[in-house]
């Protein structure tokens, strides 16, 4: 099939916005490239350590925002569209930088921008021990390196994002050997995975979306922790409960508000739940539920714009 892939010139700032007109427009996914998102390779941190020094080099100036758009009947007027909706944003006052807003735009297989992205996304550090590896990308492990190989597919989950790597910074904080889990919402299953090789001897990763549950299967069968982690397609609310230590649920702020409370049915009294996806702003909804559901705030971490809690089970 062929596609229209439509290039958006922004700004850091103004790149979920471009990406959300692009969505709202048609097109079927899109990808930010900003060199904001890879780590300068002068200045390493503490949780990236590990980098493709030339990346950088390859890397646009601007921030591209890509859009796929379906090739058929319709394709000269939804772009049309797009051209018009980028104009009018431009001309819109909302005191943000949003760069030129050029648009360029060319006609792609279905392969191409299918598989495109994995030119960026090579092996990382998180935390002390924790490595992610594409599968597709050599790494030589250092003595104490706990690493995860990943596909994630189209699921949800390479590590990148900040709410992911939060996550993953807080299991290695507070995961204990040997403690059950439940993985809310696995994605690609990386917290599942990440859970088992901290020493989690039983693990449950549970997801609504059949397609990210096959993706988070092959992963942990990639990874050899079958034993460990039991992947399913389910609904929280609706399941059986499962007696664990330690829940983690990297998800969006209304779906924890949501699952707060039903998570104390599953959670041990004085049980850990590490959840993200959280958007300062919606951090304060985010404990009034938690306070509702019985949980008290045990720790807390918070990297650009997002917030990752760690949350006692104080619920009798």
């Amino acid at each position: 099939m062929q596609w229209c892939e439509a290039v958006v010139h922004t700004t850091t700032e103004g790149s979920d916005i471009v990406s959300e007109l692009l969505m709202r427009l048609g097109a079927v996914g899109t990808e930010i490239i900003d060199r904001a998102d890879v780590p300068d390779p002068d200045k390493p941190g503490v949780y990236w350590e590990l980098y493709d020094k030339k990346l950088l080099e390859n890397m646009p100036e601007d921030v591209l925002v890509k859009g796929w758009f379906a090739q058929d009947e319709h394709t000269h007027d939804v772009l049309g569209n797009v051209r018009q909706q980028l104009s009018e944003l431009l001309q819109s006052d909302f005191g943000l930088d949003l760069g030129t807003l050029t648009l360029d735009m060319q006609n792609v297989a279905d392969e191409d921008w299918s598989e495109n992205w994995k030119k960026y996304y090579k092996p990382f550090r998180i935390g002390s021990h924790l490595v992610v590896k594409p599968t597709w990308e050599p790494y030589t492990a250092r003595k104490g390196d706990l690493v995860i190989e990943l596909d994630p597919g189209m699921a949800f989950g390479t590590g990148t994002h900040e709410t992911t790597n939060m996550c993953m910074q807080l299991l290695e904080k507070h995961l204990s050997s040997g403690l059950r889990v439940m993985d809310v919402g696995t994605g690609s299953g990386i917290l599942a995975i990440a859970a088992a090789r901290l020493g989690a001897t039983d693990i449950l990763a549970i997801d609504i979306d059949p397609d990210a549950v096959k993706v988070a299967k092959e992963n942990v069968a990639l990874n050899g922790v079958e034993k460990q982690v039991r992947v399913v397609v389910g609904d929280l609310c609706k399941s059986e409960a499962m007696p664990c230590e330690l829940a983690v649920a990297n998800i969006v702020a209304d779906a924890i508000c949501m699952l707060a409370g039903p998570l104390t049915r599953h959670l041990v009294k004085d049980g850990l739940l590490i959840c993200s996806g959280i958007i300062r702003e919606r951090e304060q909804d985010v404990l009034a539920a938690a306070k509702e559901a019985g949980y008290t705030v045990y720790d807390r971490i918070e990297k650009g714009e997002w917030v990752a809690l760690c949350l006692r089970n104080e619920a009798a």
